[in-house]
C-alpha cells in the first residue's frame, strides 16, 4: 500500500502506542477486570492488555491467562484507531477488525483510553443509572441527539452500522434495553412497551437529552412508538424498522397466555444450532452477513441468555408483544392514531416476523406516516440493507428538522405580528 511504513517502522510505532496505554487509561468501574489479546496479523505479534479499576497493564505476547476478548486486525487499522481516524465500530463495520469473546468489551476498549493530545475517545460505553436500573449505553459522534433501540433477543450490536453512519452527523446513543445485553436484568420487570418507555425517558433525563430522533428495530420500534405517545415533546422524529406492531390475527393467544415468563428463572438454554437457525431465518439474503459476525452474535445471545434475568426478560417481552390488544379501548392501533411526531416506517418484503402487510393497518390509523418497503429484505433492514436504510433515515430526519424549523419561524412571525 502506497505510503505504508516498512514493517520495522510499523512495529516500532505500534509498540510505542501500546506502551502509552497505561498513561492514557481513563479508568473503569469498581470490580471491572478484563483481559484483551490484540493480534496484529500482518506483524505476527500479540499484545496482552489487562484493564481493571486500578489501571491498565500491557505486555508483549500472551500469558496463560484466558482472554475475555481477542481482537484481530492489522497494524494500519490499529494505528488509525490510535490516532482517532476511525472508531472501533467503523473498523468492525468495514470488516477490518475481528472479535472473539465479549463483544461489548471489544467495542468499549478504545473508549477507555485518551487519544493523542489528550483528546477524548471517539466513543465510549458507560452505565447510566435510572432508579434501580443500570442502562449500558454506547455514545459516539456529535450533533443533534439520536437514540437507537434494538429488538427482542438482541443488543445494540444489531445497530452498530447505523450508529457508525449516523455518528458522522449526530450524537448517537445506543443503549442495551433493560433485561438485555449488558444492562441490568430485573427478574420481575414489566417488560412491556410502557415499562420500557418510562425507563428510557428517565435515561434521557440522566443524559440531559431534551429531545431526540429515535430509531427502533422490531421490539425497539414498538418502544420508540410508545416514547412518541407518552412524551411527544421529547421526540423529534421516529425511524421505525420493521416495528413490532400489534398482531391482528392471534390464533395462538390462549396458548401464549399460559406460557409464563417465570419459567425463564429455571435453568435452561438453547442449543447453538437452534439459535443459529432462528437467527438466519430473519434474513432474506443470508449471504449478506459475514459468517464470523453471525457466529459472534449467536454466541453473544447464548452467553447472555445464561442469566436467569435475561431468560425472564426475553420470555416476558415476547409474551407481551404477542398479547398486546390491537383494537378496542387502549388498543394499539387506536392509540397509534394519536401519534404526533413524524414517523417513517421501513418494512422488508420478506420479513417472516412482521410482514409488510401490517403497513395497511398503519395507513388506516396513521395516514400521514411515511412508509417504505425494501425489496428482498428480511426483519433487520439496518443489517441486510444498511446503505439504503441509513439514507432513508438521514433524509427523513433532515426533512423533519427542516419542517420543525419552518414551523418555529412561522410561530415567531405570528407572535411578532400579534
Amino acid at each position: 500500500m502506497a505510503g505504508t511504513p516498512p514493517e520495522s517502522k510499523r512495529l516500532e510505532i505500534v509498540n510505542d502506542g501500546f506502551r502509552s496505554l497505561p498513561d492514557r487509561y481513563l479508568g473503569a468501574d469498581k470490580g471491572f477486570d478484563a483481559t484483551y489479546h490484540i493480534k496484529l496479523c500482518d506483524l505476527g505479534h500479540t499484545w496482552e492488555v489487562r484493564c481493571t479499576s486500578h489501571g491498565a497493564r500491557v505486555r508483549k505476547g500472551a500469558t496463560r491467562r484466558a482472554p475475555d476478548v481477542t481482537i484481530t486486525t492489522d497494524a494500519t487499522t490499529w494505528m488509525g484507531l490510535r490516532r482517532g481516524d476511525l472508531s472501533g465500530i467503523d473498523a468492525f463495520q468495514r470488516r477490518l477488525l475481528g472479535v472473539r469473546g465479549n463483544l461489548d468489551y471489544a467495542i468499549g476498549f478504545e473508549g477507555m483510553f485518551r487519544l493523542p493530545g489528550g483528546r477524548p475517545p471517539l466513543l465510549h460505553i458507560h452505565d447510566v443509572p435510572v432508579g434501580r436500573h443500570r442502562i449500558s449505553t454506547l455514545t459516539m459522534g456529535s450533533g443533534p441527539d439520536v437514540v437507537l433501540l434494538h429488538g427482542l433477543g438482541s443488543t445494540r450490536a444489531s445497530l452498530f452500522e447505523t450508529a457508525a453512519e449516523l455518528s458522522h452527523h449526530y450524537r448517537v446513543h445506543a443503549p442495551d434495553l433493560p433485561g438485555f445485553g449488558s444492562s441490568s436484568k430485573p427478574s420481575l420487570g414489566g417488560y412491556n412497551a410502557r415499562w420500557f418507555a418510562q425507563i428510557m425517558l428517565g435515561w434521557m433525563d440522566e443524559l440531559g437529552i431534551g429531545t431526540a430522533s429515535v430509531v427502533g428495530n422490531s421490539m425497539g420500534g414498538r418502544v420508540a412508538i410508545e416514547l412518541g405517545l407518552q412524551a411527544p415533546q421529547r421526540v423529534d422524529a421516529l425511524g421505525l424498522l420493521c416495528p413490532a406492531v400489534a398482531w391482528v390475527r392471534r390464533g395462538l393467544h390462549p396458548i401464549v397466555r399460559l406460557l409464563r415468563p417465570e419459567f425463564g428463572l429455571l435453568p435452561h438454554g438453547f442449543r447453538r444450532s437452534t439459535v443459529a437457525s432462528q437467527f438466519r431465518n430473519i434474513f432474506y439474503d443470508r449471504d449478506v452477513l459475514d459468517p464470523a459476525v453471525g457466529d459472534l452474535i449467536v454466541d453473544e445471545f447464548r452467553r447472555i441468555y445464561h442469566s436467569p434475568g435475561a431468560r425472564y426478560a426475553f420470555l416476558a417481552s415476547a409474551r407481551n408483544i404477542y398479547l398486546e390488544a390491537p383494537f378496542g379501548r387502549g388498543g394499539f392501533y387506536p392509540r397509534l392514531a394519536q401519534l404526533e411526531p413524524p414517523a417513517l416506517f421501513i418494512w422488508g418484503t420478506h420479513d417472516p416476523l412482521v410482514p409488510p402487510a401490517f403497513g395497511r393497518h398503519v395507513r388506516q390509523w396513521l395516514p400521514d406516516a411515511e412508509q417504505v418497503t425494501i425489496e428482498r429484505c428480511g426483519h433487520v433492514p439496518q443489517v441486510e440493507a444498511p446503505e439504503q436504510t441509513n439514507r432513508l433515515l438521514m433524509s427523513f430526519f433532515a426533512g423533519a428538522a427542516s419542517s420543525q424549523t419552518a414551523a418555529a419561524r412561522a410561530l415567531r412571525a405570528d407572535a411578532r405580528a400579534a
